[in-house]
């Protein structure tokens, strides 16, 4: 196992998250950026537009529950751990680049949702299917296609379901010493409950859950900055100068290099916002909408959230505990370890809001990646495969959260990496698309104007 441990992380830091795919996903970013005219600018229009109400259109479900069935997938573990991961492997600095990868994301997200619900289409049972797979089909990619189809659904296992398991049974284990088995069966059970009830039970749990979650963890996180008030400004000075720093801060970060900052911060911020990967475009193609940039604009907005709040408050609230509390060191510890620790320093609520976000996210993560898998399933296999995956879902589930997860951690950075990459090259060859789609309805003013090519 070992072997194979080395292998997966050989391949993650010389390879899949290497320079070059550093360079391709933040690079895409950047140019998106530039072909959508900094969509950026629109989001707190696509903000107003999720919560409009759009029932006149085709679509599977509406907006607002599109929205937050893919918040529900990314808003998860990376949030929390894996934002103290990239702190502890790549330093303060990290924090940084994850931030940065949020804002520049949010085009990327954008565009890629924009051509899954352009190219989605209707399936015989009246239901929409849509994604990077069909945005490749497309282009005549057929082989490109279903490499992304199949990655997403053998990700699904790894970062959308037994990580998220493991680390509910972790969380209770250590702070309350349940039992993993216990766990293990309350998680199967509540979750096959869901997932059989099909896209309409998901995205229905999800509009409930992910607002109310969402808004308990912003909450406590600003009491904890205010607690830590008095190295709040340290800390974003910290942040920042580590980001472009060659020294280690604090003694106990590990190599706070520029590169393993930025490369550490680049790929939790994917873990954690999924920009680039197109996970979020599958359900984002299933909502009611007049036209796609409509959508797209909507779907864009949970990045913001994702990542440009929840990540970034996260992060502050590691650093700033770390410097408000002497004897918190990261030497020898993994993410979660830090992350109790941090949180554990914070009187009275520390520890509940802690225990409260890791398993209400990392709930919701399962719900909204079991949709992705189930749509790539049903497109690589048919309806028939669907019964059977969902089985399989809650058997991972389960058994997720009863065994150790250290090695489907560096799998799951690899299988993100490797999804990205079929998906990325769609976004960029069909990207003279987005941009005149961008141009007619957004900056045209015609978001209110049917598209009748789009199913």
């Amino acid at each position: 196992m070992i072997y194979v441990d080395n292998f997966f992380s050989f391949l993650n830091d010389n390879i899949l998250w290497g320079v070059p795919m550093i360079v391709f996903l933040f690079g895409t970013h950047l140019y998106m950026t530039y072909k959508t005219g900094f969509i950026q600018k629109y989001i707190f229009k696509g903000i107003k537009l999720s919560v409009t109400k759009d029932n006149e259109s085709d679509g599977d479900i509406s907006p607002f529950a599109s929205l937050t069935t893919a918040l529900a997938s990314t808003i998860g573990t990376g949030n929390i751990i894996g934002v103290a991961t990239a702190i502890v492997a790549g330093g303060p600095g990290a924090v940084f680049w994850t931030w940065i990868t949020g804002i520049f994301g949010i085009a990327t997200k954008y565009a890629e949702s924009l051509i899954a619900i352009k190219y989605r289409k209707k399936m015989d049972d009246g239901s929409y299917i849509g994604g990077a797979m069909m945005a490749l089909e497309h282009l005549n990619h057929k082989w490109l296609a279903l490499l992304f189809a199949f990655l997403t659904a053998l990700c699904s296992f790894g970062i959308g379901c037994g990580v998220q398991s493991n680390a509910i049974s972790e969380i209770l284990y250590t702070n309350y010493h349940v039992s993993p088995i216990i766990t293990a069966a309350i998680i199967a059970l509540v979750t096959a409950i869901v997932i059989f009830g099909g896209v309409k039970a998901i995205s229905s749990v999800c509009e409930k859950l992910v607002p109310l979650m969402s808004l308990l963890y912003i909450l406590g996180c600003l009491y904890i900055l205010f607690y830590n008030r008095g190295v709040l400004v340290d800390t974003i000075i910290l942040i920042i100068s580590s980001a472009f720093s060659v020294k280690a801060a604090f003694g106990g970060f590990i190599g706070s290099t520029v590169m393993i900052a930025a490369r550490f911060g680049i790929a939790r911020g994917l873990f954690s916002n999924e920009s680039g990967m197109g996970s979020a475009p599958i359900v984002a193609s299933a909502a009611k909408t007049l036209n796609a940039p409509r959508q797209a604009l909507i779907s864009a907005t949970g990045v913001f959230w994702d990542t440009v709040v929840v990540c970034l408050l996260t992060g502050l609230v590691l650093c700033s505990s770390i410097l408000n509390n002497g004897d918190i060191s990261s030497v020898g510890l993994n993410g979660g370890q830090l992350t109790s620790l941090c949180f554990g320093k914070i009187p009275y609520i520390g520890i509940p809001l802690l225990v409260f976000g890791v398993i209400t996210f990392a709930y919701s993560t399962i719900l909204g990646w079991h949709y992705y898998g189930e749509r790539c399933m049903k497109y690589l296999f048919g309806e028939k495969s669907i019964q059977y995956y969902r089985i399989l879902w809650v058997v991972v589930a389960f058994v997720g959260a009863v065994i150790e997860l250290g090695l489907v951690w560096k799998i799951a950075d690899s299988l993100n990496a490797l999804m990205a990459i079929p998906n990325l090259i769609a976004v960029i060859m069909l990207s003279k698309v987005i941009k005149e789609d961008t141009e007619y309805y957004i900056k045209g003013h015609r978001l209110d104007e049917k598209d009748e090519s789009m199913e």
